[in-house]
């Protein structure tokens, strides 16, 4: 089971100079709820953004063509390569950058997508377009602007039809 998951503004942005665009702090946890106990897969770039490298709990795989080794990961030259090393019951987590989920898409079976109700000024990384004919929504919650997020929100899990 391939899973995309990410938070993606309106307009398809997902972020800007290496880093989210939104602080959501559901987010982070469904984020964390979601993928926990399961393998990620992500670019390079991804990994460097996280702030404590390698996320905990988690089978991180990352990424790239240039760099052998990273601590506490995996890496592998290809998303192909990365995949042959998942066992067939094992839940992936596409967790980025832009052209890492434009070549896992084809492969996803799911998206769990944290959809924020605002366009961003700026952003330089943005999410694959995708044809919603193709997915179904299999859950969605509603969340609206509080004294911890800024922006409205939902959560919405898409299957491939």
């Amino acid at each position: 089971m391939i899973c995309i998951i990410a938070a993606v503004a309106q307009n398809g942005a997902i972020g800007y100079q290496n880093d989210l665009l939104y602080h959501l702090p559901n987010d982070l946890r469904r984020f964390k709820s979601l993928t926990s106990g399961h393998t990620v897969i992500m670019g390079r770039r991804t990994f460097d953004s996280l702030p404590k490298g390698a996320l905990p709990n988690r089978r991180n795989i990352v990424l790239s063509r240039n760099v052998k080794e990273l601590p506490g990961a995996e890496v592998y030259s290809s998303l192909t390569k990365a995949l042959d090393t998942c066992l067939p019951d094992e839940e992936v987590f596409i967790i980025g950058g832009s052209s890492v989920y434009a070549e896992a898409f084809p492969l996803a079976d799911r998206l769990c997508l944290t959809e924020v109700l605002d366009t961003p000024a700026k952003a330089d990384a943005f999410f694959p377009t995708y044809n919603n004919d193709d997915w179904e929504v299999t859950f969605m919650e509603f969340h609206g602007v509080d004294e911890r997020h800024a922006q409205a929100y939902r959560f919405v899990d898409y299957t491939r039809k």
